[in-house]
């Protein structure tokens, strides 16, 4: 199995879960749904045009909630680099 195809199939096993756990979340006090619906949908929407739809609707109704999905991309990225630049040396 090529590498692209292995990749899309770990991105929607991931982002199917991460959904199934939003609506979990919705119905448990426990678990913040909708920020794993925004994650969930983030993840999907890399590999699916309705995906990254329902992720825009979803960002215009919680803006706030977008706002933290936003921070968390940032503080994934900044790590990410720090990373690659700690191997690099």
């Amino acid at each position: 199995m090529p590498q692209k195809q292995i990749r899309r199939v770990v991105v929607l096993i991931l982002g199917w879960a991460l959904i199934a756990l939003g609506v979990v979340g919705l119905f448990l006090p426990v678990l913040q749904g909708v920020l794993f619906l925004f994650l969930g949908l983030y993840v999907l929407s890399r590999e699916s045009k309705t995906a990254h739809a329902w992720l825009e609707k979803l960002r215009a109704r919680h803006p706030a909630m977008d706002a933290r999905l936003h921070r968390w991309r940032d503080r994934f990225r900044r790590h990410k680099e720090e990373d690659k630049d700690g191997a690099d040396e």
